[in-house]
């Protein structure tokens, strides 16, 4: 099998666009690697390709789930692992695309999990939402504010009560890590212009469609872009405050995948030309091609 290309980034940095050339290039099929658009109906929020995005490659592990079902990193682990059989089978070449890094790493890497058990790297949270769930607990010791490591570490193991094992460092499958960057203030930028072309698209009318779901879709209440509008849907927030909230949200979001693609992988960067974004397609394509 040849190596899996593995397109990582922060929000807004063009993945997509970049993974559906790729796969025209090196005749692959793509694996989302978004935990958000797993579910159905969650379209414009989560940024999701639309069929004419897709431009004829199949996707696979988008639109598996309804908003009411829960999914986890081990359900995502062992779909993976079986969709990167399934093409490879065909002598497809294997993309994945997607920001959710723990998800990522867990399909590649020797991750074990206890069945039914999640664990959730809570990107979508702040320190101080993490820490308040924590808190809920009523645990005897919590850790440092600023120590969010720790904090993730302590909430997961408060909420599944497993014991989860893992060679973290033993990969599974030969890979090639892409990852897509850009200067910081261009970064935000586009996170901020992104959310107003999501409103312009229709976002609203999508969370208002999704409006009785709020109440028990675990998702729904902790993915960026849909999480901040129960307080406009229930508690009278006004629109503008939850459009700053979700920027805000999603600059802090970009941080922490910056930290984890960094940190968690051997990762290729390359900074993206958005004013001719096919000289970015061509240098990352010769950089496969060279290192095959």
């Amino acid at each position: 099998m040849k190596d899996i290309i593995v397109i990582v980034g922060p929000t807004g940095v063009g993945k997509t666009k970049l993974s559906i050339e790729l796969a025209k290039k090196l005749d692959a099929e793509i694996i989302n690697g978004d935990s958000v658009a797993i579910y159905k109906r969650l379209d414009i929020g989560s940024a999701k390709p639309s069929i004419q995005e897709r431009d004829g490659i199949p996707h696979h592990l988008i639109d598996i789930r309804d908003v009411e079902e829960d999914y986890t990193v081990f359900d995502y682990q062992k779909d993976l692992r079986e969709k990167i059989t399934e093409i490879s089978s065909r002598n497809k070449r294997v993309i994945i695309v997607g920001g959710t890094g723990l998800y990522i790493k867990a399909g590649l890497y020797d991750y074990t999990f206890q069945p039914g058990t999640s664990n959730d790297s809570y990107d979508d949270l702040s320190n101080e939402e993490i820490l308040n769930k924590i808190k809920s607990y009523s645990p005897k010791t919590i850790p440092e504010l600023n120590n969010r490591r720790r904090l993730v570490r302590l909430l997961n193991k408060l909420e599944n009560d497993e014991i989860i094992t893992n060679n973290k460092d033993n990969l599974l499958y030969n890979i090639k890590v892409i990852g897509l960057t850009t200067s910081r203030e261009n970064l935000y930028n586009r996170i901020n212009k992104r959310v107003d072309i999501m409103m312009e698209n229709g976002l609203l009318n999508e969370i208002i469609a999704l409006k009785d779901f709020y109440k028990t879709s675990r998702i729904l209440n902790s993915a960026i872009g849909y999480k901040e509008f129960y307080d406009y849907l229930y508690n009278n927030k006004s629109l503008e405050e939850v459009l700053e909230e979700i920027k805000l949200n999603s600059r802090r979001f970009a941080k922490r995948q910056y930290t984890f693609f960094r940190n968690q992988f051997k990762t290729n960067w390359f900074d993206v030309n958005f004013e001719d974004f096919s000289k970015t397609i061509e240098e990352v394509s010769d950089f496969i091609d060279k290192t095959n």
